[in-house]
């Protein structure tokens, strides 16, 4: 492998490690709303939620740059910040991927909270543990499976983003070249020697997270989560 495909991978696995962290602060709250909310805002935010399942990410990615570019409200915000914009830069592709990942963080959680029941909760209570103790000594610790799964997912499904790194970041070779605009790369160049090495590396990898995710569900259901 050449000096930027190590590049590549570097940046690929930073990517989906600060994603990953990001999306676990993010979607445990949320799941936890999601599974106990009865508030009319709950299918509006559940749709939002899981709109990057059916949206293409050149969809998403396409919206996102207009919405950060400098004529975009969001990308105006920044400017006048002193951030600079954050389309094709390593911000913004941490940013893109969490919106594209939220879903695959959020629903593991969801069905995991949602399995627990009100039992446990009820149990707490009468402990006079608060709702914040509830959800930090009683739901996450109960939900442990639904909570890697959403970790493993996440950095799984970061790591084989194409289509939304491609379109807010580009493929800026050691600032938002990563390992899937890379094999794009060498493809384009007919280097198929070395898309393969990153090809085959890549499907092993899919191989594995499918692999633990089923062991992890497995010891779940024997645990009762």
């Amino acid at each position: 492998m050449t000096d930027a495909d190590w590049i590549a991978i570097g940046l690929t696995l930073r990517l989906a490690a600060t994603s990953t962290l990001l999306l676990l602060l993010l979607a445990s709250p949320l799941a936890w709303w999601l599974a106990r909310s009865r508030s009319l805002w709950r299918g509006p935010v559940a749709a939002l939620t899981s709109l990057p399942l059916v949206l293409p990410p050149t969809v998403l990615g396409f919206y996102l740059l207009v919405t950060l570019g400098p004529d975009g409200p969001l990308g105006r915000l920044t400017l006048l910040m002193g951030l600079g914009t954050l389309p094709f830069s390593f911000a913004g592709l941490v940013l893109g991927s969490v919106i594209y990942s939220l879903p695959f963080a959020v629903q593991p959680l969801l069905h995991a909270f949602e399995n627990l029941g009100d039992r446990p909760l009820e149990l707490a209570a009468t402990l006079r543990a608060s709702p914040l103790d509830a959800f930090f000594h009683v739901a996450l610790p109960l939900a442990w499976p639904g909570l890697v799964s959403a970790a493993v997912l996440s950095f799984a499904h970061t790591v084989g983003e194409f289509g939304m790194v491609l379109m807010i970041g580009g493929n800026i070779p050691g600032h938002t070249q990563v390992l899937s605009t890379q094999i794009y790369g060498h493809v384009e160049a007919m280097a198929y020697g070395q898309a393969h090495t990153l090809a085959a590396g890549m499907l092993v990898f899919s191989f594995a997270v499918l692999l633990g995710l089923n062991l992890i569900q497995k010891r779940g259901v024997r645990l009762g989560t």
